[in-house]
């Protein structure tokens, strides 16, 4: 068997923005503090990265090609690739589609200007890609975007889409083809189970990430296992949210064994790369399936 294809992705956004917070109202000073900590964690991921030779996808909130402009230069010159994850962290569930492409551009715009860099993916924050907003596919492909990391063919109360394939595929738009390369998931039985990263990494076994890596090489050895990780998870002394009992269960159990954990699978055997190489150079678009999301007739105001 093939050794195999591991992308290393990070969503770089300060904490407070995570969808468990988005009820919340956060005072400026401690936004302050969540976005030095935010950047001192994702200085500690670079370094984590440089020590092994690894190269990883950034998908950044455009916002920070301002607020911390030196933090994303830094992560392009460290040769890893810079990709978008919206403007400032909305859902696509919550935009129009004018909001949407303006998201989507600024954020382009912004990152492309700081790393001086073409910035040719995207990642729907909380991967809010669903079938009723699959004409986000249709605008990403219109503002010049290449490929999309935002489908999770899981069945979640948030996002996914599960009849969607597992291995990277093309959706058609009417401004060409756009690859979906979906985050890892583990196939038993009936069930496509989320083992992808954030807090699937941080509760469950890592032997099932593994697991569902070694399915994804036996599936399609030129497919990447894409895997996804925030540097808040790496942050054991970050101020807590003030969250509800179950959404802090979900996003601070398993923290003090991220570091120990994340080690661990960066010394893995296995064949990283960034997520655009993958996509332009990795596999023949001809060869991976097509799928087909009607783009254009789902409605397109928010839920």
């Amino acid at each position: 068997m093939s050794k195999p294809q591991v992308v290393l992705s990070f969503d770089i956004e300060e904490h407070h923005r995570i969808e468990a917070a988005h009820h919340l109202t956060v005072p400026l000073d401690a936004q302050d503090r969540y976005r030095q900590r935010m950047e001192e964690r994702t200085l500690w991921l670079l370094e984590q990265l440089r020590q092994r030779g690894l190269k990883a996808t950034f998908f950044v909130v455009g916002e920070l090609a301002r607020s911390c402009n030196t933090l994303v230069r830094a992560i392009a010159w460290e040769g890893h690739e810079v990709a978008s994850h919206g403007w400032d962290h909305r859902r696509v569930l919550d935009m129009t589609r004018e909001e949407f492409r303006r998201d989507v551009r600024d954020s382009k715009a912004a990152l492309e200007d700081a790393t001086g860099q073409p910035v040719v993916g995207y990642r729907a924050p909380t991967f809010s890609i669903v079938r009723r907003t699959a004409w986000a596919i249709d605008i990403l492909a219109e503002e010049g975007y290449q490929y999309d990391s935002s489908i999770y063919p899981v069945r979640h109360d948030r996002y996914g889409i599960p009849d969607a394939p597992l291995t990277p595929f093309v959706i058609p738009t009417a401004s060409g083809p756009i690859v979906e390369v979906p985050p890892l998931t583990l196939r038993s039985g009936w069930l496509n189970l989320p083992v992808g990263g954030g807090g699937y990494f941080r509760l469950l076994p890592t032997w099932l990430m593994h697991w569902g890596i070694r399915q994804m090489t036996r599936r399609n050895p030129e497919a990447p296992a894409v895997l996804y990780f925030h540097p808040w998870e790496f942050d054991t002394e970050q101020e807590q949210l003030p969250l509800g009992f179950l959404s802090r269960m979900r996003t601070y159990r398993g923290i003090h064994g991220s570091v120990e954990r994340l080690g661990r699978l960066m010394d893995n055997d296995y064949h990283f790369r960034r997520l655009v190489d993958v996509v332009t150079e990795g596999f023949d678009q001809q060869q991976i399936p097509t799928f087909a999301l009607n783009t254009s007739a789902v409605a397109s105001h928010p839920a």
